[in-house]
């Protein structure tokens, strides 16, 4: 199955990409080759990018506060277990503590390192990491694998809490929801959202097998799809017959 993913606000959408661009980094920095770990470079400053945001890190904090607030107001129900409570609110209190220690905004100490700042400044420029433009940061690329892997979590390191935080808040924003097969006649599917809750994230399953890719567009009363199919003049064009997929939308 296919997994799809729609955010409902920019909070989640911004979670969704360095959810993204974290999981391209772990497999990157795992790798040998000095391609890959040039790729782990220009994923750093990605994330970089991202975290710039003013309101990133109150968010996170927020969120995490926030689940805790919910998480403890289980305490005492008797179909919830105490220990499986305490192991998430514990991990919620580490992350906003690792979250709150951090000095300004996320990955603000990596600007202090000249080095990498010089290949940020490249790294936009088509081919302007050539040798001869930055040859210390050529020269690293000869290093052994291992030595790189070293630097290179060195420099992820202060990435780390948000990264966990986010995992965090994912996973439990993900488990909030119910999936529920449902059917799109002629290719279409429309449901209008219960009113009284919010919906922050929409998921939805497809069988690889059928070869459609959904299209999917919404807001807090309504959510939509539209099935389409890539033929062979690389477009996309709408699909005609009825199609079952799983949907669930997480709160």
């Amino acid at each position: 199955m296919i997994l799809y993913e729609y955010p409902f606000n920019e909070r989640i959408r911004t979670y969704l990409r360095l959810e993204h661009l974290f999981r391209r980094l772990g497999e990157l920095v795992e790798r040998p080759s000095p391609t890959d770990h040039h790729f782990a470079i220009t994923t750093i400053f990605e994330i970089m990018d991202v975290g710039a945001r003013a309101d990133l890190k109150t968010d996170v904090l927020k969120d995490l506060e926030k689940q805790k607030h919910v998480l403890n107001g289980y305490r005492g129900n008797p179909v919830i277990s105490e220990v499986a409570l305490d192991e998430v609110t514990g991990q919620l209190e580490a992350c906003f503590a690792a979250v709150n220690n951090l000095p300004g905004k996320i990955g603000h100490s990596l600007t202090e390192n000249d080095w990498l700042m010089s290949i940020r400044s490249r790294v936009g420029i088509p081919g302007g990491t050539c040798e001869f433009d930055l040859p210390a940061y050529y020269a690293w690329q000869f290093l052994p694998s291992a030595a790189r892997q070293l630097d290179l979590q060195r420099w992820v390191a202060p990435l780390v809490p948000l990264a966990e935080s986010i995992r965090v808040l994912l996973t439990l924003l993900r488990d909030s929801g119910a999936a529920q097969k449902v059917v799109a006649p002629s290719g279409q599917f429309q449901q209008t959202l219960p009113q009284g809750r919010t919906f922050h994230l929409l998921r939805l399953r497809i069988d690889p097998a059928l070869g459609l890719i959904p299209e999917i567009s919404g807001n807090r009363l309504m959510v939509s799809v539209r099935l389409m199919r890539h033929e062979s003049d690389d477009r996309l064009h709408p699909s005609t017959g009825d199609s079952m997929f799983e949907l669930t939308l997480c709160s």
